[in-house]
């Protein structure tokens, strides 16, 4: 059976699933973030087939989302983000070391995941923490900068906005953009999945990244799929094949 805890973790609202039978134990730890205006709940089935492989799974509420609303539901906040995304990278060594000092870790075993938001949030947290052990990537993208530009150019009214600022804005994501320091990989086993036909997060410049990287020894571990035709959702087949690619990394 596997037990749903909502706790909070150094204040961040998570939801915490893990086998009954292992609560004791010390297990690796897989974080899975949820996408745009989701929140923990909405990722339930992801959290639980990473639970069902024998890892503690830690779900947060990303900023403005869920449990985190401020002065209504995320829409609400469509400029902040990337603020959003980097509060989430912030957040993240608190979240590790709570658990690291509480239940441990087991072989210091971390992994994160995320689709669509998480996904990005997925790739971020790759660029900045060596710590992290494997990590797999669904309809996210490694490229925070060329998708913020795209993604702004879509907001009614930015024409108005100064470009200077505009710009200033966007270069703060570097120090997260993944494709920029793609040798900060570092040889960990990471995963892309990805529907070719996806209208919110744009397939092609993720498989272009991969293409890039694939042949230098720093990527020697990363793999990617793809659904042709697929669009915007993961299946629950593409959920499974996450917990497996999880499974395959830990169980070396």
């Amino acid at each position: 059976m596997i037990t749903v805890t909502e706790k909070e973790v150094k204040q961040i609202p998570v939801l915490e699933l893990v086998d009954a039978s292992l609560t004791n134990e010390t297990l690796p730890l897989v974080f899975f973030y949820h996408g745009w205006t989701g929140c923990k709940e909405k990722v339930l089935t992801q959290g639980y087939e990473l639970a069902r492989q024998g890892f503690r799974v830690v779900m947060p509420d990303a900023l403005y989302h869920g449990q985190r609303q401020v002065a209504g539901p995320a829409e609400k906040h469509q400029l902040e983000f990337w603020q959003i995304i980097a509060k989430s990278v912030q957040e993240f060594p608190l979240l590790v070391k709570a658990y690291e000092q509480n239940v441990g870790i087991y072989q210091r075993q971390i992994g994160v995941s995320g689709l669509s938001m998480g996904g990005i949030t997925t790739c971020a947290l790759l660029r900045v923490y060596p710590q992290i052990t494997a990590a797999v990537c669904l309809m996210g993208s490694p490229c925070p900068v060329e998708f913020a530009r795209k993604l702004l150019a879509k907001i009614p009214g930015m024409e108005k906005v100064d470009p200077a600022y505009v710009e200033d804005q966007i270069s703060q994501l570097a120090v997260i953009d993944l494709s920029q320091e793609p040798q900060k990989i570092a040889g960990r086993p990471v995963h892309f999945w990805h529907g070719s036909a996806d209208p919110m997060v744009p397939y092609q410049p993720t498989r272009d990244f991969y293409e890039r990287i694939k042949d230098h020894s720093y990527a020697e571990n990363v793999t990617f799929t793809t659904t042709k035709g697929g669009k915007h959702k993961v299946s629950y087949l593409t959920t499974l094949e996450m917990a497996a690619k999880f499974h395959e990394y830990f169980s070396k």
